[in-house]
């Protein structure tokens, strides 16, 4: 998956590390962006082959980022997968209501992490 770059929008140092991590180690080039409205412009700037979106951000939350993602043609066929601790009843719908095209629990699992990632590239 060389030269397939990957914006992670996530606000919290530890898991962008480790997202970050995991994705270099495959080969990937990381982008990364700490709040939604970065994020916004990262991705418009420098589409990416996939976007990870924490759903709990600051000043914008993952699901406002995802749908004015969606909703731009410049990002629109960027897909994305949430990223997120949000596990309840209804929390992957709202995610995939809004424009996720996927949805991936935390605490992450390293071991798999890469294998639940890669059916989502741009073709």
């Amino acid at each position: 998956m060389q030269n397939k770059k990957i914006l992670v929008i996530e606000d919290n140092p530890q898991n962008t590390y480790l997202l970050t991590f995991l994705l270099e180690k495959e080969g990937f080039c990381v982008l990364q962006a700490d709040n939604g409205n970065s994020g916004l412009k990262k991705a418009e700037k420098d589409y990416p082959d996939l976007i990870l979106l924490d759903i709990q951000l600051p000043v914008m939350d993952g699901y406002e980022v995802a749908s004015r993602l969606k909703n731009n043609p410049v990002t629109e066929k960027i897909p994305i997968i949430a990223v997120t601790s949000y596990a309840m009843p209804g929390d992957k719908e709202k995610a995939i209501s809004s424009g996720c095209d996927g949805y991936i629990e935390k605490p992450i699992d390293p071991d798999i992490f890469i294998s639940q990632i890669e059916p989502f590239f741009i073709k």
